[in-house]
């Protein structure tokens, strides 16, 4: 079975979804290990000399001057994570808590958190047991991370809270008898260091990211049948009007679309419109746009997969801990509000391209809602009533949440990045696109049955795979049907990430 070795510099989004969702075994690297043994031990060495170092002989947040006894530091990490385990609503689904659970360790494994190896090994031991905690989705607001969801993360170590074991909910000190793991009495720090940070965050947006790649694929697949069912005019796509506004991103998209439509016998073959309407038109700007915008986020999602975000930070070499904002979400929150907005108006212009489809006055011929027999049948008619409920949806979750803040522990911190709010909106908004495109697949394999009477040879070289590939799943619409069934099966197809048998592409 294949396996992962952490060191805090080198994880990648395709490693995040390979242990949160295909159960990758996950272990330490010596090097790594190595490091946090030093950080430890600078730790134990400023508490023997009674050194104030935030978080570890004080209190916290507005409570900083505050000293703690050294008879009373192990009870100040114990009571951090109890008192800061305060979240509500939806518990959150199985692979964004072992995508937090590898996050946490692998920002730990940096080696400037100051705890213990043992800490980390021992979330990686839950993690490769299938052991992770109940972790609800909402209270963090992003500010010294996530520090509410994180905490319930942490409650597991110390056998609190609720557990899932093999897909069971069991109170956590149960399922570590179960699998012989002792709960944890948290070292000088240990506590902070657990939850002081944006991983809940960073778990949700590197999954969401992960899965936008697949489905911006389907989106230039789905539109490329779209404008080939269209009879779109070719030129938009052509080269040396492209460059004349040279945006790399735009070129990349033409040339895919491109490919796909190569040698089609639809495409430019309407004669009586010099031009097309813009959701066709313009498909190489926006959906350039939205790639080289998603294309910036990973970056941030990169870096952000390997920094270390706690506070404060040790720096054994130089004798220093050093407070600062690391652990702040802004970053996340505005590549997470950017990637909602993007991905929104990709929905926007699939949903015209759906309307152009069915409305028979902007469809070049096609009959209305591609029904058999107009007035008698509907045929996908509700088909866009669903596509406009969902771009309207996210319209409304689209609207940033990283231009909000909202002051919290008396005042201390007093700018927070609402990160998880943008993370977890634009969870939703992906997977609205995604019913979108199944929804235009639909639509666009319907109108090329009628325009091509089941003669695929006239279409270009990728969309003739494509269009055979629907078809295997879902048959043309010879008379009214229960239209949700034919969604759900081509989101089961969109699942199965068609996109690499027609179009390679990468973010």
């Amino acid at each position: 079975m294949k396996k992962l070795v952490i060191d805090g510099l080198s994880l990648t989004l395709k490693d995040v979804k390979g242990v949160a969702r295909d159960d990758v075994k996950v272990s330490l690297s010596s090097l790594a290990r190595e490091r946090c043994k030093e950080s430890a031990r600078w730790i134990e060495e400023k508490v023997r000399e009674g050194t104030p170092i935030y978080g570890v002989n004080t209190g916290f947040g507005s409570k900083e001057n505050v000293r703690i006894p050294d008879d009373e530091i192990e009870k100040l990490q114990r009571n951090l994570i109890l008192s800061h385990s305060a979240g509500v609503g939806n518990i959150v689904e199985r692979d964004i808590v072992r995508a937090m659970m590898l996050l946490r360790a692998n920002t730990l494994s940096i080696g400037y958190s100051g705890v213990r190896p043992s800490l980390i090994d021992t979330i990686l031991s839950l993690l490769n047991n299938d052991i992770y905690p109940s972790v609800p989705e909402k209270g963090s607001v992003g500010a010294s991370g996530d520090l509410c969801p994180l905490s319930h993360l942490a409650l597991l170590l110390i056998g609190e809270g609720e557990a899932f074991c093999k897909g069971r909910r069991m109170k956590a000190d149960k399922v570590l008898r179960e699998i012989g793991i002792s709960p944890l009495t948290l070292a000088p720090k240990e506590g902070l260091a657990l939850i002081n940070g944006n991983q809940f965050s960073t778990a949700i947006g590197a999954l969401t990211l992960y899965d936008f790649e697949s489905v911006f694929a389907s989106a230039l697949i789905s539109s490329s049948l779209a404008f080939e069912a269209l009879l779109g005019h070719r030129d938009v796509f052509n080269r040396s009007y492209l460059n004349a506004r040279p945006h790399n991103d735009v070129l990349e998209v033409s040339e895919s679309i491109l490919k796909l439509i190569q040698e089609s016998n639809l495409v430019g073959s309407d004669n009586s419109h010099i031009q097309d309407g813009y959701s066709l038109r313009c498909i190489p700007q926006v959906y350039g746009t939205v790639l080289s915008s998603a294309r910036w986020v990973k970056q941030i999602f990169q870096n952000e997969l390997n920094s270390a975000t706690d506070n404060p930070l040790i720096f054994s070499s130089a004798g220093k801990a050093i407070s600062g904002g690391n652990f702040h979400g802004e970053p996340l929150s505005v590549a997470m509000d950017l990637l909602g907005i993007v991905m929104a108006n990709l929905g926007n212009i699939i949903e015209r391209q759906i309307a152009r489809l069915l409305f028979s006055h902007l469809s070049k011929g096609l009959p209305s809602f591609l029904a058999k027999r107009e007035g008698v049948e509907s045929g996908y008619m509700l088909a866009q009533y669903t596509a406009a409920a969902l771009v309207s949806e996210n319209k409304v979750l689209s609207h940033p949440a990283s231009v909000d803040s909202i002051p919290t522990s008396e005042g201390q911190e007093d700018y927070v990045s609402m990160a998880p709010i943008a993370a977890r909106k634009a969870s939703e908004i992906l997977k609205n696109i995604k019913t979108i495109i199944a929804i235009e697949l639909l639509c666009a394999a319907e109108a090329i049955d009628i325009r091509t009477k089941g003669d695929y040879s006239l279409l270009g070289k990728g969309t003739h795979i494509a269009q055979n590939l629907i078809r295997e799943d879902i048959p043309p619409l010879s008379t009214d049907r229960i239209i949700s069934e034919d969604i759900k099966a081509m989101e089961s197809l969109l699942d199965r990430d068609f996109s690499p048998q027609v179009l390679y592409f990468r973010l």
